[in-house]
């Protein structure tokens, strides 16, 4: 080793002596995520938004309403979902590059091995050489430390996204079929609706001929009949806008997916039972995302503040080179260790800054992790306060149709007496139909709803379905 070369080491090492104090104390600090979750847990604990609702395993919810069909369904596009797979090769992307930062920690460098040989008018000269050269960043300071915290935070997030959609995804299909089966169901009635109406214009017809009757209860029906016909064409709109959202959520055209009429799903015994109210709100990965980016943001503000402390490296050089041999024979060694500090002082008004912007950007992130812990209470709380409210319509509407039913069966029993006319018999028929159609209304409604609370309490089924699907 040279002088210059024991000179130089014997300066950075002393460099190195007089920083470890920095050491010891500046190692990159993260986010708490345990402390941060279990605070959340408390937080809606004391909202108790959710004390009456029953008890129960939520786990594949969906499977409540015993329909092999929206089973296949959900599987199918769990695993052709495209927004799905693109956040998976996204997650995926981020952890590489989690294991890229990772790398940072050791020493990097590269082997190079060479050989030449010239052969000029009065010149012949050969050489060879092989040689090691390897640069190491001592993370003294804790930037790099902070910056593999970022990276893993960033992949978190990416990996608290994939349960979001996946929850959207199974969310989703449920709430198509359901529509789907409703809107099968809304235009048969409808359609017994027409009937109705036509045979009651054919008999005011027939007393219109004979003067009996005036137009005007004709002209009446008669518009009675174009409002239930303008709504076929609205309905056949609704089940193809049904299918073609269940197409695209499991990456398929319109027309390459068929569903079979189970108007029977729309009758199944189907409530809403929580394991744990509390844990599925707080689990919930829109709030875990907004905690990771959280993380994350603080991180990058921990390494920008790291950055505007030197650098330290080692970088060291270690071959052999042959003089007159191009295949490494009588080669001499050489070799050299050479620590390095690096401080950008002069770029200190430009890291200063960006010090600045990363810290407002963690406070910013801080803030909409607030209001997204607040959003989810509010929405979890919405969507209890809707299926309250479905229900109670729900009731209301099945009494409407008795009453209506149990009016139709007095008329044709008076009918067959000869107490009332016929026409009378179809408008109690009619009226019947109008309130079945309601009934069905409010049951595909209330069905909604309560697969909306299973969306808005999605913390530990969404866990469940992701081991499954792992």
């Amino acid at each position: 080793m040279t002088k210059l070369m024991q000179k130089r080491l014997k300066t950075s090492l002393t460099a190195s002596a007089v920083l470890v104090a920095a050491f010891l104390a500046g190692c990159a600090s993260k986010i708490d995520t345990m402390s941060e979750q279990k605070a959340v847990n408390e937080f809606v604990a004391k909202a108790n938004i959710a004390s009456n609702v029953s008890v129960a395993d939520e786990t594949n919810w969906w499977k409540k309403l015993n329909s092999d069909q929206l089973n296949e369904l959900v599987t199918g596009a769990l695993a052709n979902n495209y927004n799905l797979q693109t956040s998976q090769l996204t997650l995926k992307s981020a952890l590489a590059r989690l294991g890229e930062q990772k790398a940072q920690y050791l020493p990097q460098g590269g082997v190079n091995v060479g050989a030449a040989r010239s052969d000029a008018p009065s010149v012949f000269d050969r050489q060879s050489s092989a040689n090691v050269a390897l640069d190491w960043q001592l993370d003294l300071f804790g930037r790099i430390t902070a910056l593999v915290d970022a990276a893993n935070a960033s992949a978190m997030s990416q990996a608290e996204q994939v349960r979001l959609l996946q929850i959207e995804v199974v969310s989703s299909v449920v709430k198509g079929f359901v529509s789907y089966q409703g809107n099968v169901e809304k235009q048969h009635i409808v359609t017994l609706q027409i009937e109705a109406l036509e045979q009651s214009i054919d008999v005011l017809q027939a007393r219109v001929d004979e003067g009996v009757a005036n137009e005007l209860d004709l002209n009446r029906t008669m518009a009675q009949l174009r409002q239930q016909q303008a709504l076929m064409p609205a309905i056949e709109y609704a089940k193809y806008s049904d299918l073609s959202a269940l197409a695209v959520l499991s990456g398929k055209l319109a027309q390459n997916i068929a569903i079979e009429n189970e108007q029977g799903v729309l009758e199944r015994d189907f409530s809403v039972a929580l394991k744990n109210a509390n844990n599925a709100i707080a689990l919930r990965p829109d709030i875990s995302r907004a905690l990771f980016d959280f993380s994350q943001a603080n991180s990058l503000s921990v390494a920008a503040s790291k950055a505007l402390l030197p650098d330290i490296s080692l970088s060291a050089f270690a071959g052999v080179v042959s003089i007159d041999s191009t295949g490494l024979k009588n080669t001499d060694q050489q070799w050299q260790v050479a620590p390095q500090l690096q401080w950008s002082l002069l770029s200190y008004p430009a890291l200063l800054a960006q010090r600045d912007a990363q810290q407002f950007l963690s406070e910013a992130a801080y803030s909409d992790y607030q209001q997204v812990v607040l959003t989810a209470l509010s929405e979890s709380e919405l969507s209890l306060q809707l299926l309250v409210n479905q229900a109670q319509q729900k009731r209301f509407a099945d009494e409407r149709y008795d009453f209506a039913n149990k009016a139709f069966l007095q008329a044709q029993a008076m009918y067959e007496e000869g107490q009332i006319p016929y026409l009378e018999l179809l408008d109690a028929r009619q009226d019947v139909l109008i309130a079945q159609e309601n009934a069905v209304e409010t049951t595909i409604s209330s069905l909604l709803a309560k697969v909306n609370a299973y969306q808005s309490f999605n913390g530990q089924w969404s866990y469940a379905l992701n081991d499954t699907n792992k």
